[in-house]
């Protein structure tokens, strides 16, 4: 797109296939219970800074379309982006057809984990929305999910063959990581049967001779394309995956040299890296445990990578273990390039041991303390009443010494379980009482809801993975409101009256002369 006048030369407008992948992002799609539709709000805040980036490059809005095969997702998209780029055209797949622009935006919206890709299915949608771009092209969708079907598979790979490919976490730093736990591993072996047996049956079927003057059949010859396509597409997903791990090693080298460096503070790598390499010096700091940004935009974006901040007390003790070295080696001064380079990380996962074992032993004299002085111990838990819980069954029985008596060890239990577990609360709740789904406890009816007795933060954290979950935000308890609407049930009223007028009108009088 850099030849059109005005349009500045940047990754955006200098890469005419472009893959935006959001699979493992969290980045899910939206269900309505009323409409059939679909939406991704995710895809739609990409596509939003995606349509920024060519807009800042000199890309007319006139000149770029965004297409998404739901109307949901286009009713959202036109939200996002009328009112910044009013001459942007946004429309279906189906409202498209026959029309071209310079730069096309395609939302696929489906991810899910499931897998089900909907009518996404359709080849024809998906070439006519596909082929409306002349200079550029921008996929947007999660490749895990659009990956079951065929057609988009093969979209796909050639799209990651001949075209640039993008995380979702370049263009949204605060996305939540979300794990599949779909496996792929049935759908290949079913694929592999598949073709085995198709093999077998063609190596069963007797030769026949082809007469003089017959033709060979095209199924042969398709057969043949079709081998050599796939021993093709399979050489260069190995050359692909050499080639990747070849670049992996590469920059797994620099890091590792930057660390055995201590007198180098920072590593920053070339801006001419594309998104893969950057990927890859993300997920390398990572293991390593170092210290990632990115900064800049667009042809200036960089990488760089540095040290995490050490503790004053991680310092001494690297400066002690220098000390204990220099005694224990005297000609480290003669040869300092003998010495080993200083690792701060080891040296801090020795320090965590050593903190861990004195966590171990002040837990084993505590236990030994609780033994000698039991009572003590559990007057003491009552002295300090900070939580807002009481000791449970459970604890009862723990806390009970070995030569209590059993019966009265269980009507302890049985009276803990009678009372409410707030702290200061003796209302029953044998009869009315509510059970706690985060402490598993019972309380009375004014001390039941979480943020009372001290539960508000799990409660917080089990209503937001509900609604990332769901999708959908429910006012009140959380759950959805299944009430009619009004103006649905007065024209449902409305017709009711009219309906019982009309039959009402075509009633027949009973004859009211009968002869006793």
């Amino acid at each position: 797109m850099q030849d059109l006048a005005g349009v500045a030369c940047i990754e955006e407008t200098s890469t005419p296939l472009l893959l935006i992948d959001t699979a493992g992002c969290g980045l899910s799609e939206m269900e309505v219970a009323d409409e059939q539709s679909k939406g991704n709000t995710g895809e739609v805040d990409i596509v939003d800074l995606h349509i920024k980036a060519l807009t800042e490059a000199g890309v007319k809005a006139k000149d770029i379309a965004v297409i998404a095969p739901y109307n949901l997702q286009v009713d959202l998209l036109r939200q996002k982006l009328s009112a910044k780029h009013p001459e942007l055209e946004i429309k279906s797949v189906d409202g498209f057809q026959g029309r071209e622009k310079e730069a096309v935006v395609l939302s696929l919206v489906r991810s899910n984990r499931k897998g089900e890709v909907g009518f996404l299915a359709e080849d024809r949608r998906i070439n006519v929305a596909v082929t409306r771009a002349r200079r550029h092209i921008a996929v947007v969708c999660d490749t895990q999910t659009v990956q079951n079907h065929g057609f988009l598979k093969s979209l796909i790979d050639h799209m990651t063959a001949f075209g640039e490919v993008r995380t979702a976490f370049e263009y949204i730093q605060d996305i939540v990581p979300q794990n599949y736990t779909r496996d792929h591993k049935d759908a290949k072996t079913a694929s592999s049967s598949t073709s085995t047996s198709t093999k077998h049956k063609v190596k069963d079927q007797p030769s026949s001779k082809a007469k003089p003057g017959q033709k060979k059949s095209a199924g042969s010859s398709s057969k043949e394309n079709a081998a050599g396509s796939e021993k093709q597409t399979k050489s260069s997903t190995s050359a692909e995956q050499e080639q990747s791990k070849g670049r992996r090693a590469e920059i797994r080298e620099q890091v590792e040299r930057f660390m055995k460096d201590l007198n180098q503070s920072e590593l920053q790598f070339p801006s001419s890296f594309n998104s893969h390499d950057r990927l890859l010096v993300h997920e390398i700091a990572e293991e390593l445990g170092l210290i990632h940004e990115s900064k800049g935009e667009g042809s200036e974006r960089c990488i760089t990578v540095s040290r995490p901040p050490v503790s004053k007390p991680a310092k001494e003790e690297a400066r002690a273990a220098t000390e204990e070295e220099e005694e224990t080696i005297p000609d480290s001064k003669s040869e300092p390039s003998s010495q080993p380079p200083l690792d701060l990380k080891s040296l801090h996962l020795e320090r965590m041991k050593r903190e861990q074992k004195k966590r171990e032993e002040n837990a084993q004299q505590k236990k030994q303390q609780n033994n000698i002085h039991p009572a003590q111990g559990h007057s003491s838990k009552k002295a300090k009443g900070k939580n807002q819980t009481k000791a449970g069954a459970c604890d009862i029985a723990a806390a009970s010494a070995p030569d209590d008596d059993f019966d009265t060890l269980i009507s302890s239990v049985m009276k803990a379980d009678s009372v409410c577990s707030f702290v200061k609360c003796k209302a029953s709740v044998l009869t009315l009482g509510q059970l706690c789904l985060f402490c598993n406890r019972q309380y009375c009816l004014s001390h039941h809801i979480p943020e009372v007795h001290g539960c508000g933060d799990k409660a917080k954290s089990h209503a937001r993975m509900r609604i990332s979950k769901e999708g959908v935000l429910y006012a009140g308890s959380g759950k959805k409101d299944k009430s009619m609407d009004h103006n649905k049930k007065a024209y449902l009223q409305r017709k009711l009256d009219s309906k019982l007028k009309d039959m009402a009108s075509q009633r027949k009088p009973k004859n009211k002369e009968k002869d006793g």
